[in-house]
């Protein structure tokens, strides 16, 4: 069964999946429209996110590479090549200045997109990296791994500032809420914790799933949170009461991914059924007053109800036999699924190689190479969320050479930087790869002294 995963762009009508199947698919939600199939990746495409702004598409694959799009009907794509496994989770920060991604090679790899070039490397995982999102100011990234820690930098000076450790599973899933003060994990134990980064205390530890929980996103309000999980139910906790409120059905299989749109009213989930379900909220229509009526106990009334106000403020652990509205789509909701959407199939060249080759692929008489991806924010209006929602379907020509921002000879030197760069970035990477193998036979050497040790005491 094919794994989807489903992003929602800034704009309502406008989302994003990646699958098994090796494509990115762009669709827009009116009634009867085009869909867009992207075909670039080698293998299963693990992640897809929009850029702040939408104007750009960047995606992770397990053939190791992180590709960047502009979601229109041309197909131009800038591969980036670091990593030496596969890449699980990619992250714009909130300014779309930096990509982080998370890898099985055991790093998380930090790029400039104004730039277009890798900048730094993440080591302190001892397992497979699963995922690393920043923090909403962008000056701490969250990552979380199969070795059973989560983790938080610092990217100012690129240090490890916390650790947090679990005995029992790992999280498959972590991220911030929207002030930034607090962390969500989903855990491959079945359970959603929710951490206080500045007193680093659990506040919350919720166990409403029966299989593991793949994945959370919180409501742009903060007071909510969805959970995806392969026990084939989506969950809606209220944090400010510390409760579950709603139990989702309508995949047939795991599900592996939700994200709540910009605005909150509406949310996305894929799963292992190939389908992707779009859903609309109702938690705008609580007024915050009523909500902190109901919450007599909050330590300030002065303000809009936050996640540090939750009481009780000690983890409490919930048993799942509380009463919950449940909800399954194909009994309430009426189904306008198309058996056969158009699709358009759209094959991608590389507007430009970074890091691993130098290689460049060289389009038709006319084709600008790789201007608006060295800046990202120089793109035409046409690519702008304000434009997006008339032409999401089919954008018009790339602006003229007279209209660029950067000169052709500034160009061409950049690039010319740029391939410098990916020697040098190659080569870091290689060192990298073999310093991993080292720790690895370094700490394989340790463990048979030690089975060695014990031996010899036991005999004497």
């Amino acid at each position: 069964m094919s794994d989807v995963s489903a992003r929602q762009a800034a704009s309502l009508f406008c989302s994003a999946t990646a699958s098994w199947d090796t494509f990115l698919m762009l669709w827009n939600c009116k009634p009867q429209a085009r869909a867009f199939r992207y075909v670039g990746h080698k293998d299963v495409v693990t992640s897809v996110q929009f850029s702040p702004l939408g104007n750009l598409l960047a995606s992770a694959s397990r053939d190791r590479t992180i590709r960047l799009w502009i979601p229109d009907k041309r197909g131009k794509s800038s591969e980036f090549k670091a990593h030496t496994a596969p890449v699980r989770s990619i992250d714009f920060s909130a300014d779309g200045q930096f990509l982080a991604t998370a890898s099985e090679d055991k790093s998380i790899k930090v790029w400039n997109m104004y730039r277009q070039r890798f900048l730094y490397s993440l080591y302190r995982h001892t397992h497979w990296v699963r995922c690393a999102k920043f923090s909403p100011d962008g000056r701490l990234i969250v990552s979380c791994s199969e070795d059973k820690t989560i983790k938080i930098w610092d990217t100012t000076n690129k240090q490890c500032v916390n650790n947090f450790s679990d005995s029992v599973g790992f999280a498959n899933f972590v991220g911030f809420n929207p002030t930034g003060t607090c962390i969500a994990s989903a855990g491959s134990d079945h359970t959603v914790k929710i951490w206080d980064i500045r007193v680093n205390k659990l506040l919350q530890h919720y166990q409403v799933h029966s299989g593991g929980v793949n994945c959370v996103s919180f409501h742009p309000s903060g007071n909510y949170l969805i959970t995806a999980s392969s026990d084939g139910t989506l969950k809606i906790l209220d944090l400010l009461e510390g409760r579950l409120i709603y139990t989702l059905q309508g995949h047939t299989g795991p599900v592996f991914t939700v994200s709540f749109s910009k605005g909150g009213d509406l949310f996305s989930s894929g799963g292992a059924d190939a389908q992707v379900l779009l859903w609309r909220t109702n938690f705008d229509g609580l007024n915050c007053k009523d909500i902190i009526k109901r919450n007599l106990k909050r330590l300030h009334f002065d303000s809009s109800p936050h996640l540090v106000d939750i009481y009780p403020r000690t983890p409490h652990p919930h048993e799942g036999k509380i009463e919950t509205v449940e909800i399954n789509p194909k009994l309430e909701v009426i189904d306008l699924q198309t058996s056969s959407p158009p699709v358009m199939d759209i094959l991608s060249f590389d507007s430009t190689t970074t890091t691993d080759t130098t290689v460049r692929t060289l389009a038709d008489k006319g084709e600008e190479i790789n201007s608006y991806f060295l800046n990202p924010s120089l793109l035409s209006s046409e690519c702008s969320p304000t434009t997006s929602k008339k032409k999401t379907e089919d954008t018009s020509d790339f602006p003229s050479e007279s209209q660029r921002s950067i000169p052709l000879a500034v160009t061409d030197a950049l690039e010319h930087i740029m391939e410098q760069l990916s020697v040098l970035t190659q080569t870091v990477s290689i060192l990298e790869q073999r310093l991993t193998l080292t720790e690895d036979k370094l700490k394989d050497c340790l463990e048979n002294q030690h089975r060695l040790f014990n031996a010899i005491q036991q005999k004497s």
